[in-house]
């Protein structure tokens, strides 16, 4: 059987850029570019020219892509023509093969937003589309509002669609603009619109996910007869995101009936490229990548409770809906006092550790694992230091260097523009081969700002610590999480630190204390124990 093609455009450079809190330079635009042409979308949607000096800069310095660069822009003003509106010139100016522009196809918002007759609005859509028409561009219309449109009036909905689809338009895309719609609707919506002549094959779907159904509404969409799937690179965009494309790619191309009847353009050997580009994404905005995230996650295919544990041995089918490789994503076994042998001895199979069944050091680890949860600890989330432990029992754990002290202080003082800051400085005092030595360092960074006490020990520990210093030279702390276990006086603390290094392998580690700065340190002891021994310095 013929597949369809099912066509993918990428928003995040431009609504994905409209996230709180995030905000690309033109350099990681065009990296995120490139990541996305590798990865087989049909679309790269790279912002407004003219809106902002980073999304014209990136249009002038655009990648060469497989993928139809384009310019988003919106519609007309009324009272000028299309020739000489400035703002459509300016997306018109980027030379984008594709231009996509935005327009109402809501009647309320025509009248009490634009302030428009709704004879004039429709005249700006079509007007507007068949100018990038005449210029030998392909037209796309975003229809704003389409959902919520329909439902108040659905007459006038379809007609902003209609005329830009008579005007030369290639696609017509339904926008659930506040994410409100669900499932159900989006698909009874859709096969309305087609049936009243508006053709499949030039719409797409365009959601928000305000309701948690982003993903969902656009499969929906897609059953329905659309055939161009909007989203963004881990959901990102306005208020609660869009929808997920490292959802929806996966799911597209894995899941039937999607798999048989759609050819989406990305191959199996670019899906297995999925974790590591929204990982990278994640890195670029120096946010924690979600663990939880289907597919990506690091969790998405953890196995914690010993029944899960023991039939994934024999079979992954039973608790794991596709193998996690195909998306670059990997097994995970996590330790915890729930665990059971079977489960312990596949989790240290995977570190590199055969034990034999029935070796006594089996259970040793077991009950140190309960032992050492019940003071605080947290091995389900800390594989790092789980290893460590193992390796603790099983005597293949050597003593790389020993620390002798260490001391942290932290000042507040005022600096030269006679404002309060803090300056945290560490010193730490190791026994390296025999030989002692000292470290002092300071936790601030090249901008002048303290990054605190924990920054300024990992500094220092990892500063002098003869042969093993090259070995941790691409070692960084991505995250520190802080967690209180028990409170009143007696309470102890719980510190998670994720690091990773330039192989893109990432551990996490835990140390506890009643003291922080004690928690911290043993956490970070572990991280940079773990890193030597995978590094091949046991040896």
């Amino acid at each position: 059987m013929t597949k369809e093609r099912l066509y993918l455009y990428d928003t995040t450079l431009r609504d994905g850029q409209q996230t709180q809190g995030v905000q690309f330079s033109t350099a990681e635009k065009k990296q995120i570019a490139q990541a996305l042409d590798d990865l087989g979308v049909d679309y790269i949607e790279g912002g407004w020219p003219g809106a902002n000096p980073t999304d014209s800069a990136f249009f002038d310095e655009a990648p060469k892509t497989k993928a139809r660069l384009t310019a988003f822009g919106m519609t007309k003003r009324a009272g000028r023509s299309a020739e000489n509106d400035d703002v459509l010139a300016a997306v018109m100016n980027a030379g984008t093969q594709s231009v996509c522009l935005v327009g109402k196809a809501h009647d309320y918002h025509v009248t009490a937003a634009l302030g428009i007759s709704l004879e004039e609005n429709i005249e700006n859509i079509r007007a507007s589309i068949a100018h990038i028409v005449a210029q030998g561009r392909e037209a796309l219309y975003d229809a704003e509002h389409f959902f919520d449109g329909y439902k108040d009036n659905p007459g006038y909905a379809i007609a902003a669609c209609r005329a830009a689809l008579d005007a030369g338009a290639r696609w017509v895309v339904l926008c659930d603009t506040n994410g409100g719609a669900l499932p159900s609707e989006v698909h009874r919506i859709v096969a309305e619109v087609i049936a009243a002549g508006l053709p499949g094959e030039r719409l797409g779907i365009h959601t928000h996910n305000d309701t948690e159904n982003a993903v969902a509404c656009s499969l929906a969409a897609v059953e329905a007869g659309v055939r161009q799937v909007q989203g963004t690179l881990n959901g990102l965009g306005e208020r609660c995101g869009n929808a997920n494309l490292t959802s929806l790619i996966p799911t597209l191309l894995l899941k039937e009936p999607y798999a048989s009847q759609f050819d989406i353009g990305v191959n199996r050997g670019a899906l297995a490229q999925l974790t590591h580009v929204s990982r990278m994404l994640d890195d670029i905005l120096n946010r924690v990548p979600m663990r939880q995230a289907a597919y990506v996650g690091a969790s998405a295919f953890a196995h914690k409770a010993g029944l899960h544990a023991s039939a994934i041995l024999k079979d992954p089918t039973t608790y794991e809906h596709i193998e996690p490789e195909l998306v670059g994503n990997a097994r995970i076994i996590p330790m915890s006092n729930q665990a059971g042998q079977s489960n312990l001895r596949r989790r240290l199979t995977e570190a590199g550790l055969d034990v034999e069944k029935g070796n006594p050091a089996l259970g040793r680890i077991l009950e140190q694992i309960k032992v050492r949860e019940d003071l605080g600890y947290s091995y389900d989330t800390a594989q790092g230091s789980f290893e460590l432990l193992a390796r603790a029992e099983l005597g293949q754990l050597p003593e790389f260097f020993e620390v002798k002290r260490y001391k942290v202080t932290v000042e507040r003082r005022k600096n030269k523009y006679n404002r309060m800051i803090s300056l945290s400085e560490a010193v730490v005092v190791v026994k390296v081969d025999g030989e002692k030595r000292l470290s002092v360092s300071e936790s601030v960074d090249e901008t002048g700002s303290d990054r605190g006490p924990v920054n300024a020990l990992a500094k220092a520990l990892i500063k002098d610590l003869g042969r093993y210093s090259a070995v941790l030279d691409d070692m960084r702390l991505v995250d520190f999480k802080v967690r209180i276990t028990q409170g009143g006086t007696e309470a102890v603390t719980r510190v998670i630190i994720d690091s990773e290094d330039d192989t893109g392998r990432r551990w996490s580690t835990v140390g506890v204390s009643p003291n922080i700065i004690d928690a911290s340190f043993e956490a970070l002891l572990d991280a940079i124990r773990w890193k030597l021994v995978r590094d091949g310095e046991a040896k």
